[in-house]
């Protein structure tokens, strides 16, 4: 997934406005897609308490893709995928995120606490190299980044203390 989600009020819209397209198949028992007409976005909402740690979702590439697009996640080095189930895509992009997507284990898992009503979010640079579509943040975060364009375009000082996956900490150490 790339860009355009934030879990701040006057956050970037998501891929999908409201009503732009056919709804995904329904979440889990676990999770709401909302529809959020003040933003011309949707986000995914737990709507139980999670700890952190839990897994969250299992999830498998819908489609495979060789190149990083607006609705992919980066699985490694060179690989991205459109994830499926096609709910995920709702989970918006945070500095502050509560939740991660990790390829090793194809699960979204918590981050942190998630309580009943949280919206879902995850840190895209934690997957993400570069992106198709980079934006500014605003997600309110006291560590907020500003500019989301993927791990290649950060310092390694500014991802400490982010959750990364396997294929950016390679590339970030291959750069180094």
């Amino acid at each position: 997934m790339t860009p355009d989600r934030a879990n701040a009020p006057d956050a970037e819209p998501s891929h999908a406005a409201a009503g732009d397209e056919d709804p995904p198949e329904r979440p889990s028992a676990d999770f709401l897609v909302v529809a959020r007409p003040d933003l011309g976005q949707s986000s995914l909402r737990s709507l139980r308490a999670f700890a952190p740690g839990d897994p969250l979702a299992a999830f498998r590439p819908h489609t495979l893709q060789a190149a990083p697009t607006r609705m992919t996640v980066q699985m490694s080095e060179t690989e991205h995928i459109e994830l499926a189930p096609s709910w995920l895509a709702f989970i918006n992009h945070s500095c502050d995120p509560n939740a991660r997507f990790d390829p090793d284990v194809r699960h979204l898992v918590a981050e942190r606490a998630i309580a009943p009503g949280d919206e879902l979010t995850f840190f895209y640079p934690s997957t993400e190299w570069s992106m198709a579509t980079p934006f500014d943040c605003r997600c309110g975060a006291a560590r907020c980044l500003g500019r989301i364009d993927g791990a290649a375009r950060l310092d390694p000082a500014r991802l400490a203390g982010f959750w990364l996956s396997g294929h950016v900490r390679r590339l970030l150490a291959a750069r180094n």
